[in-house]
């Protein structure tokens, strides 16, 4: 009698990734508020574990799980997995970039048009009947140059998007030194020529020990004045303190975040706090909280793609 095989499922996730594991004869524990304590207690039983960005898998994790055999990642984003312990111990790593890239990719483009139209600020405005169109002139998105840095799934989903704008789109990538040939309205370039050409910048990198501080002030500088950043990425790419001083010197003509470099505000040092007290009271500033990748639909596409790499196992 073969033994009982478990998957630990620590985040929210859509029922049919409870039920194709079941069919797939795991017993399943579902706690999507389990704290992070909670799970290196309970790991040592489980043949599986489906995470997403608030529990760790570091070599203690690692350490506490002999049974381990999977980790599935709820997205895309990977530094909260050691990757080189976990394959020194055999654990295989899934994850769903496609799950997500079209979420990110809407998302990110409906920031800008948000920023680009002055949508917060007149909506704001008009439901205290204020009423000032002059004061909420917009810009078109037609004929501005946007940089894309980085073009994995949800660079490569915006650039989608923004085709039928009439933009001119510049791409930068370091490891991707061939564009797919269905990108031909997209251009190559170097990372100098997207800095110094782009109205509009936006970031799709991945959180490594290369992209911690990725856009600093020598990056900001080589930019057009007035440049527009957005980032759906990760927070630690663009310093806080650097946006802040850009808005306020006007080289940074406005900014869409759906990602911070501290996402919990209530461990807010005092120097985030002013940081972000002053980031925010700016009308030139489109924020939201982490939820790019967050649709109804992205749900069951994230618990589609994980089940069908877990079922190769």
């Amino acid at each position: 009698m073969s033994k009982a095989k478990y998957v630990y499922v620590t985040d929210d996730v859509h029922p049919l990734l409870i039920a194709g594991l079941k069919e797939l004869n795991y017993k399943v524990d579902y706690e999507a508020k389990v704290p992070l304590a909670e799970v290196r207690k309970r790991i040592g039983k489980y043949t599986g574990i489906i995470i997403n960005s608030k529990v760790l898998m570091d070599k203690e994790m690692l350490d506490n799980a002999p049974l381990l055999k999977f980790i599935g990642r709820l997205g895309s984003g990977l530094e909260i997995i050691d990757l080189a312990y976990a394959k020194k111990k055999g654990v295989k790593v899934f994850r769903a970039p496609a799950g997500n890239s079209n979420a990110v990719g809407e998302h990110a483009v409906g920031m800008l048009l948000a920023l680009a139209n002055n949508l917060i600020k007149s909506d704001i405005e008009v439901k205290k009947n204020i009423w000032d169109r002059e004061g909420n002139r917009g810009f078109e998105l037609k004929g501005k140059t946007i940089g894309i840095i980085g073009f994995g799934h949800t660079g490569q989903q915006f650039a989608r998007k923004l085709q039928g704008f009439q933009t001119k789109i510049l791409v930068y990538d370091k490891y991707k030194q061939r564009i797919p040939k269905s990108f031909r309205y997209v251009a190559n370039v170097d990372l100098e020529r997207l800095l110094a050409k782009s109205d509009i910048i936006s970031f799709h990198l991945p959180l490594t020990t290369e992209t911690i501080g990725f856009f600093d002030i020598e990056k900001l500088n080589k930019c057009k004045k007035g440049v527009i950043l957005i980032n759906t990425s990760r927070g630690q790419v663009i310093p806080t303190e650097l946006l802040v001083g850009g808005l306020q010197t006007e080289q940074i003509g406005g900014v869409c975040l759906d990602v911070f470099e501290n996402e919990k505000p209530h461990t807010y040092s005092n120097k985030e706090k002013k940081a972000f007290k002053k980031l925010f009271a700016r009308t030139n500033v489109v924020v939201s909280p982490h939820i790019a990748g967050w649709t109804v639909e992205s749900k069951e596409k994230l618990a589609a793609i994980l089940l069908r790499q877990i079922k190769k196992l």
